[in-house]
């Protein structure tokens, strides 16, 4: 029986906060999360909310964009269309409960993998597993297979794509980002994986250390350089778009076991850069006390990656199995099911950074 957490108690807060803000001539980002977030580095929370706008660059923001600027711990006021947002605060809890509906009788249901420590997404311990678990778990429920569906948690994300997908010893897995199978053709995942409709966009940031700051706005800035990024994740963000950074020997890339690591080495000056998803690069800062020692690189994001439901081409029902979660997905998009997912959850994440 798989158990997952329940991490939601204490009492809720209704609070009128959020809205639209129309972008003024010379504004940056950065200065309207200063003034509405008192918080200069929480442009990253205004490009996260808005990039179907603003895309993968923050310099593209224009005067007149209308923004969506999102309730964090009761910021920002006083802007159109605020809303009422309820926020419950986390409340650690020792009872555990097993996950209904995502379990059936007989041999053939459909397997999902996942793994803990990618927070916000996925993780044993967070509310639901994780934002995207509980997508995840919604998008099966509406799809409803016949055969009932599992989710198996295996914390060797570099394991994930092979051999356990590839060897069909589960069926589909999440979520791993697409590559841009235009530009890099060659990459593990063009070769060998199916994606489904992206659940979530996020950006990939680079993280420096304070007292020896890069900057990220062309691939000249990296020249010699080393990165690092856990285990198990995706490097297909450094060879895409035609960067060949690794290939080329632009960077050196490290790949301790955890983010952990990577920040350790970064304070010690063995690293340049740690490459992690703005939600769990943030976290692990916050947790390790290093919020005056690490921050976000000024420049642009590393990446916009959507997060996908994978199978291996191999597997002989991949193409179905990809089209029921899509239809799943879709309408859960279409009844709402899937935004109060999302709000659920971002409305903590932000609260808790």
């Amino acid at each position: 029986m798989l158990l997952v957490a329940a991490a939601l108690g204490g009492q809720a807060e209704a609070q009128g906060c959020g809205g639209s803000y129309v972008v003024q001539t010379g504004e940056t980002l950065s200065m309207i999360a200063e003034r509405y977030y008192q918080d200069a580095g929480k442009w990253t929370v205004i490009q996260s909310s808005n990039l179907d706008q603003i895309g993968s660059d923050p310099n593209t923001v224009r005067a007149g964009m209308r923004l969506h600027l999102r309730c964090i711990n009761g910021l920002p006021v006083g802007l159109d269309a605020a809303t009422s947002v309820t926020v419950k605060p986390e409340k650690a809890t020792s009872a555990a409960r097993a996950v209904a509906g995502d379990m059936a009788p007989g041999q053939d249901r459909i397997t999902i993998l996942t793994g803990s420590d990618l927070w916000p997404f996925a993780d044993k311990s967070l509310p639901e597993g994780g934002m995207l678990t509980e997508v995840v778990r919604a998008a099966m429920g509406a799809a409803n297979p016949a055969q009932g569906f599992a989710i198996h948690w295996i914390d060797d994300w570099s394991a994930h794509q092979d051999p356990l997908l590839s060897n069909r010893l589960l069926d589909i897995g999440f979520p791993w980002p697409k590559p841009d199978c235009t530009t890099a053709p060659e990459v593990y995942g063009c070769v060998n994986l199916l994606f489904s409709a992206p659940m979530f966009e996020m950006l990939i940031l680079l993280f420096v250390d304070r007292t020896r700051p890069i900057s990220f706005h062309s691939a000249a800035d990296f020249q010699g350089k080393t990165l690092c990024q856990p285990a198990g994740l995706d490097t297909a963000l450094f060879e895409q778009q035609g960067r060949n950074w690794l290939e080329a020997g632009v960077i050196t890339l490290e790949t301790p076991a955890t983010a952990e690591a990577c920040l350790s080495m970064l304070v010690e000056g063995t690293v340049d850069g740690v490459v992690l998803n703005e939600f769990q690069g943030r976290r692990k800062v916050k947790d390790l006390g290093l919020e005056d020692r690490v921050m976000v690189a000024d420049g642009q994001p590393i990446s916009v990656d959507g997060a996908h439901m994978v199978v291996h081409k191999s597997h002989p029902d991949g193409q179905a199995l990809l089209a029921m979660f899509n239809r799943g997905l879709e309408e859960i998009r279409a009844n709402g099911t899937y935004q109060q997912i999302i709000d659920a959850h971002m409305t903590r994440v932000w609260a808790g950074l």
